[in-house]
């Protein structure tokens, strides 16, 4: 036995089923020509005791009438389309793009674009891409989208709220108006800063990309040139950008104790805060304080204390000493992102009017915590004595593996002032670029040692362990882009001789490479990598006599730039023509 009150209650559930199922069976549904979903009619639900009588017309209910129009059109909308007059990379939508920009789009970044959700039906911008085309063609469909949720708006009558209402703008006939109509104006400061400091701390309790670092009173300033040369020091720090500028000031030297962006402290005694809107604070660790003189000679300070700005006059002449002239943040940051250590290296000078209007240098960078930076061979070009980049594939379609070692990813033999090359097993010395290299040993050979054996050896001493399969094109070249990677190019060379076996007994390495960009900065770039494995017969040895074979490596860096060329625009061609009765009655 339940409770006398749910009888109601599931009197009204069975109607609401009943209903619904009526008017399931009644409508069928609708299928949307090139979308699969279908459009099933809706109707209210509401509690009835019990069903309407047949024939008797059915009431009008508060939502009937015709739906009014949505005032955003959805075809006409674009919210990828970020740079005007110009196609934006996997916008479909974007009308500035043209079916040359499709052929290099990988997908859409916006496959859809629809209005408000919350409606039952509504209309949705469908964008894809047909790569079979030549050249590929962007497909758009405009179709009627269901929200399969059971709470959303089915009509809306109140057509106000389609759009945005114009605000009544106040001039000198309605001003009385909306002043008796509005609560009045208040002038209340504290309201006013504490609303803007909680409109710009973030949301999240970590710093993000691009955010500004916190600081106990406001925020890490770090002076820049903004509309001009000169140094702007409301500027402030972004956490995860790194920034290396150089600005001027205009300043008087009599005034140079006054100004605190000449002294040590205005850059160390802030303390950032570990996360926003936090109480825990990271102090400033000044690191290290370089004293330029007025020559230009350079002296490391052993004390680290805030010092100064001071202004000595002799005579006519005034300098001021401990000016900063250069400031470079430290930051350490975790994958949490928050700040866990801030270091300052600095360098004060001392400066006379001949030095005016000042110059200062400021830079700021991020280090993860735990981590050690990846040293490259170039950026991107490869420098002159600088390691060779190499790694292995180990199968395909996977990224170039590369060793920890920058200076063991491509090795030679190394030579010694023994020369014994059973000796100098696992010495190895790095290919260095720009560096033509030759080493080489003996190999004493008896008659115990039979062919097979010495060819595993021999091999073993040229090639190293793991001899690689790619070589880097440039310096700062990524593992993961590996149709980048120049592979290289094994050759083996042997007399043709039959019934002998072949000795290796050299291994030349050739690497081509050419001077690529700007011809006022050209950047070093491999394009061809070869080693050729030379092989001889294997040499016969006397009963009781040893026979020495001379075993050797060498690298060559050949040059194959083309002669530069300078690039001059075609000239503009004069397509004018002239009426045909302008030489009239002459002609």
């Amino acid at each position: 036995m339940g409770s006398p009150g749910l009888r109601p209650l599931l009197l009204v559930l069975l109607d609401c089923c009943a209903s619904v199922s009526a008017q399931a069976a009644a409508t069928p549904p609708v299928t949307t020509e090139g979308f699969n979903s279908t459009e099933a009619a809706w109707m209210t639900l509401r509690p009835a005791l019990s069903p309407r009588p047949p024939g008797t017309p059915k009431a009008p209910g508060p939502f009937s009438g015709p739906r009014p129009t949505p005032v955003t059109d959805v075809a006409a909308l674009c919210v990828c389309d970020l740079s005007p007059a110009q196609c934006d990379v996997n916008c479909c939508c974007d009308p500035d793009c043209s079916p040359v920009d499709f052929s290099v789009f990988s997908a859409c970044s916006v496959p859809s674009v629809t209005g408000d959700s919350q409606f039952c039906s509504q209309k949705a911008a469908i964008y894809s891409l047909n790569f079979t085309a030549n050249p590929p063609q962007r497909i758009f469909k405009l179709v009627d989208q269901i929200n399969p949720s059971i709470f959303c708006i089915h009509i809306t009558n109140y057509k106000p709220a389609l759009s945005f209402i114009n605000p009544e703008v106040p001039d000198e006939n309605n001003f009385d108006k909306l002043m008796e109509t509005s609560d009045g104006f208040s002038l209340n400061s504290e309201s006013e800063i504490s609303f803007t400091i909680q409109s710009d701390a973030p949301d999240t309790a970590k710093y993000e990309y691009g955010v500004r670092l916190q600081t106990s009173d406001s925020f890490l300033r770090f002076p820049s040139p903004l509309t001009s040369s000169l140094c702007t020091d409301d500027n402030p720090a972004a956490f995860l950008v790194n920034q290396a500028v150089k600005c001027t000031r205009r300043i008087n030297l009599a005034q140079c104790e006054e100004i605190e962006a000449l002294g040590m402290a205005y850059y160390s005694s802030p303390k950032i805060l570990r996360v926003p809107a936090s109480g825990v604070e990271i102090p400033i660790t000044v690191q290290s304080i370089l004293m330029e003189s007025l020559n230009k000679t350079l002296a490391r300070l052993e004390d680290t204390d805030v010092l100064n700005q001071t202004l000595v006059e002799a005579g006519d002449v005034k300098i001021c000493t401990n000016v900063v002239l250069e400031v470079k943040y430290s930051l350490t940051y975790t994958d949490a992102g928050e700040i866990t250590k801030a270091d300052l290296s600095l360098l004060l000078g001392t400066v006379s009017s001949a030095m005016l209007p000042l110059e200062q240098k400021f830079e700021i960078r991020f280090i993860q915590q735990n981590t050690k930076p990846v040293p490259l061979s170039g950026n991107p070009g490869y420098v002159v004595g600088l390691p060779l980049a190499a790694g292995f594939q180990p199968q395909k379609g996977s990224g170039i593996i590369q060793t920890m070692n920058r200076y063991g990813q491509l090795t030679i033999l190394r030579s010694t002032a023994e020369k014994d090359c059973l000796a100098l097993e696992g010495i190895r010395t790095p290919v260095l670029f720009g560096y033509d290299m030759q080493s080489g040993c003996k190999l004493r050979l008896t008659k115990a040692i039979t062919c097979q054996l010495a060819v595993q050896k021999v091999k073993s001493l040229l090639k190293g362990h793991g001899f690689p399969d790619y070589v880097a094109p440039f310096g700062n070249s990524q593992a993961q882009d590996v149709l980048d990677w120049v592979p290289i190019h094994f050759i083996s060379q042997a007399p043709h001789m039959k019934d002998s076996c072949q000795l290796p007994v050299a291994l030349v390495i050739e690497v081509k490479w050419t001077k690529y960009g700007s011809l006022l900065n050209p950047q070093a770039k491999i394009v061809n990598v070869t080693a050729n494995l030379i092989a001889s017969s294997f040499p016969e040895t006397n009963s009781g006599n040893e026979r020495t074979v001379l075993i050797s490596t060498a690298v060559t860096f050949v040059d194959v730039s083309a002669p530069a060329e300078a690039g001059f625009r075609t000239r503009p061609t004069i397509n004018a023509k002239l009426p045909f009765n302008f030489f009239f009655p002459f002609v």
